[in-house]
């Protein structure tokens, strides 16, 4: 029965982010269509590609840290999670994508506090990386950055301090102690955080081509514009990210991005890259989703399947793995 109940309450909160994605595009129609018809479809196909392959090196920092914690899991099942939780970050709060995640690893005998764990770090680190990447192309490039956004500059050598494994299971240890949940059973590794920050760059690269392409689709260019572009975006990233109430940081996201490109871009060019580049990653969003439904659950004999049994019986797995 708690199992059903389970996934009614997660097929509930998937349709309940499509509802809110779906308006969310929607709302916008007009403009997008206008957006879109100054674009070449060359361009609109490859930031759309570009973005599905930065979300998918993203999600191979999130399967770091979670492997790191104790819970290795194949990438098909790592796919599938993080392709349908984070349709939750389309609803209003920040806690929606992280629920569905925790119960989505259960089904992989994964402890709440690891998921938990992993997703913070992961969250953190696309956090710190996005603000050090803005502090290294930004300052140099834009002045409308600089004189914005300049406090949020210094706060990127901090943030990456922080992310030091003795800080990093100190503080998780720390929550779970408050929430009442049991302390990890390891740390965190120095290798692990290290690969975990190498994919988030990575993908922090691949959005900034993403959205140097929509620029170069409306009239950008200049030998700065790739460095600009990617500063852009991972400073537009965590604004977005700080308004905490906004789904996916909707329009506080389009705000920065528009700030920082209005000097370089045509004039009315930035809102049409903001525009394109929210409603192209809501459908890489989509499409992940898509995929991620379609491949279903692990199929029994790969020595992958989740041993659910156990989980209805509500006795506690002898042995942690895929």
């Amino acid at each position: 029965m708690k199992v059903v109940a389970v996934r009614a309450l997660r097929v509930f909160l998937v349709m309940l982010a499509l509802a809110f994605c779906a308006y969310s595009v929607a709302s916008q129609w007009d403009a997008t269509v206008a957006a879109f018809q100054q674009m070449s479809w060359v361009a609109l196909a490859g930031a759309l590609a570009v973005g599905l392959a930065g979300l998918f090196v993203w999600m191979l920092g999130w399967r770091e840290f979670l492997g790191g914690l104790g819970s290795p899991l194949p990438v098909r099942a790592i796919f599938r999670i993080s392709g349908i939780s984070q349709l939750g970050k389309y609803v209003p709060g920040k806690v929606w994508a992280l629920v569905t995640q925790i119960e989505m690893t259960r089904e992989h005998d994964v402890p709440p506090e690891r998921s938990f764990g992993s997703t913070l770090l992961a969250v953190a680190t696309s956090t710190a990386c996005g603000l050090a990447v803005a502090a290294v192309t930004l300052p140099l490039t834009s002045v409308a950055a600089r004189e914005t956004y300049w406090f949020l500059f210094p706060l990127a050598p901090v943030l990456l301090i922080l992310l030091h494994p003795r800080i990093v299971t100190w503080c998780l240890g720390l929550m779970l102690k408050i929430i009442r949940r049991p302390p990890l059973e390891r740390p965190v590794s120095l290798g692990v955080t290290l690969r975990a920050v190498g994919w988030t760059v990575l993908g922090w690269i691949l959005f900034g081509v993403h959205t140097w392409l929509l620029c170069m689709a409306v009239g950008g260019e200049g030998k700065g514009l790739p460095f600009l572009a990617t500063g852009a975006y991972a400073l537009a990233f965590v604004a977005g990210f700080l308004v905490f109430i906004a789904p996916g940081g909707i329009g506080a996201r389009e705000a920065a991005l528009t700030v920082v490109l209005t000097p370089v871009l045509p004039a009315g060019a930035p809102v049409v890259v903001a525009i394109a580049s929210r409603v192209l990653l809501t459908i890489a969003d989509l499409i992940n989703a898509g995929v991620a439904f379609l491949l279903g659950r692990t199929t029994p004999g790969s020595g992958n399947e989740p041993r659910s049994k156990e989980l209805v019986r509500g006795t506690q797995p002898t042995k942690e793995g895929p």
